[in-house]
This record gives C-alpha cells, sequence and structure tokens, in this order.
C-alpha cells in the first residue's frame, strides 16, 4: 500500500494552487473540472503518484469557506531550510503562526505556516539530498 494523495476542502481554487506552487515550491500536477457534479480539483505536489504523494485540493462550487473542526492537526513538509522558506511565505503574503526554532524537547528545527484557507503545514528542516 501507498500514501495517494490527501484532499483538501478550499474556498478559492487559484488562491491555493497559488501558495501552494509560488510560496512552498510545489507543482500543479493536473486539474478536474465537473461542473454537473459542481466540483473543481487541482493537485499539486513535488513529483507524482506513486512515488510521490499529492495534495488533492477541492474547490466545491458556491463554498468560500469550512470549518476547521477539531480533530485535523496539519501536514508536514521536509525543507532545506525553515527560516527561509517562512521568510518566502511571508513576503508572499502569507502567514507564519510558529517561527523557525527547535521543536520543544528536542533539536529539530520547525515552523507552522498557515495556507490561504487556515489549514496549517509544518516544516521541518532536513539536511540536502543534493
Amino acid at each position: 500500500m501507498r500514501l495517494l494523495h490527501t484532499m483538501l476542502r478550499v474556498g478559492d481554487l487559484q488562491r491555493s494552487i497559488d501558495f501552494y506552487t509560488g510560496l512552498l515550491g510545489m507543482k500543479l500536477l493536473r486539474t478536474v473540472d465537473r461542473p454537473e457534479q459542481k466540483y473543481s480539483l487541482a493537485f499539486v505536489g513535488y513529483g507524482t503518484n506513486p512515488e510521490h504523494a499529492e495534495l488533492e485540493l477541492t474547490y466545491n462550487y458556491g463554498v468560500s469557506s469550512y470549518e476547521m473542526g477539531t480533530a485535523y492537526g496539519h501536514i508536514a513538509l521536509g525543507v532545506e531550510d525553515v527560516a527561509a522558506t517562512c521568510e518566502r511565505v511571508r513576503a508572499g503574503g502569507g502567514t507564519v503562526t510558529r517561527e523557525a526554532g527547535p521543536v520543544k524537547g528536542g533539536s529539530t528545527v520547525i515552523a507552522f505556516v498557515a495556507d490561504p484557507d487556515g489549514y496549517k503545514v509544518e516544516l521541518i528542516q532536513r539536511e540536502s539530498t543534493t
């Protein structure tokens, strides 16, 4: 088995595509528009299935916001420089909800940002693999 994608409902599809591609460096992989069913999808990620998991951004026609609820936590991304990524998000109009710094009780550098719909994204500093 493999994790293929995670779906997030979004209030403005293009705004979310811009956030994940422009500020977090993902690629727009494909889109699907289903006017008869009144929804549109955009798949974004750093690569395609099955080698890489993707995010499925779902826009339901006429719905501009959702309640987060208490069960959802966050998605996590490994990045080379957490502080620089936070600055890129902030410079692009995004929100940093926890500044870069060590995780409580440890040394791993993390930060949190929020996407345009309020979903939390944890940034975890990773060594370069190149």
